[in-house]
């Protein structure tokens, strides 16, 4: 009988190890594969997309071709092509393409992609821009039409103008042209903060008000 107890006794101290040792194998968060520590988990990125030029209606965009043979009608020259009201430049068999709201980039490619392989094999599309402006008023010392150029912000506009006058307001508008949203900026900050001299797009109003005595 006692030969029974001690069985009884041994193989339940068995089980109890075998128990606690399946316990020790398992970590938390472990379950499915996946990583244990959130600190693992790939980062989210939740940053604005920065906003760039795009075309806009009267806009001119040039189109240029090359990788054609010097006779095709594609390959003599560029295409200078302005945006019509409904947002379209036309092209040779292709017709028309939408270029309102896109980049250079954007419409580069597309083009390319309406081009081949249906009527060409190899060809390289190129698209870039005519003279782009946006424009400063009030209280400036010149012209209040300024070129667009890449890197273009409210402090350059302002000094590309001429600079502001002695009774200029340093509080400036901004007006952007494809929404119209009006935006207050501080023209002494954003000397100072490279963060508060907004960028500048084509078609684009910077307004100087006068200040106040």
């Amino acid at each position: 009988m006692k030969s029974i107890f001690q069985g009884i006794f041994f193989s339940a101290c068995l089980l109890v190890g075998v128990l606690l040792a399946g316990c020790g194998t398992a970590s938390t968060g472990d379950f499915g594969g996946g990583p244990a520590n959130s600190g693992d988990a790939p980062s989210t990125n939740t940053s604005p997309v920065p906003e760039v030029a795009r075309f806009q209606v009267g806009d001119v965009v040039i189109v240029s071709f090359s990788g054609l043979p010097s006779t095709d009608p594609l390959q003599t020259q560029a295409h200078p092509e302005t945006i019509k009201e409904d947002g379209t430049i036309d092209l040779p068999y292709i017709g028309s393409v939408v270029a309102a709201g896109k980049t250079p980039g954007e419409i580069q490619n597309e083009i390319h992609d309406l081009y081949v392989p249906k009527y060409y094999f190899n060809l390289t599309v190129n698209v870039s821009s005519g003279d782009r402006v946006f424009y400063v008023s009030g209280e400036i010392k010149g012209d209040g039409r300024v070129l667009y150029v890449d890197g273009s912000t409210v402090t350059k506009a302002i000094q590309s103008a001429g600079g502001l006058t002695d009774f200029a307001s340093h509080k400036v508008w901004l007006i952007r042209a494809a929404t119209g949203q009006r935006i207050q900026v501080d023209y002494d900050q954003a000397l100072r903060n490279s963060a508060d001299d907004l960028p500048v797009y084509p078609n684009d109003q910077i307004h100087v008000p006068r200040k106040l005595w």
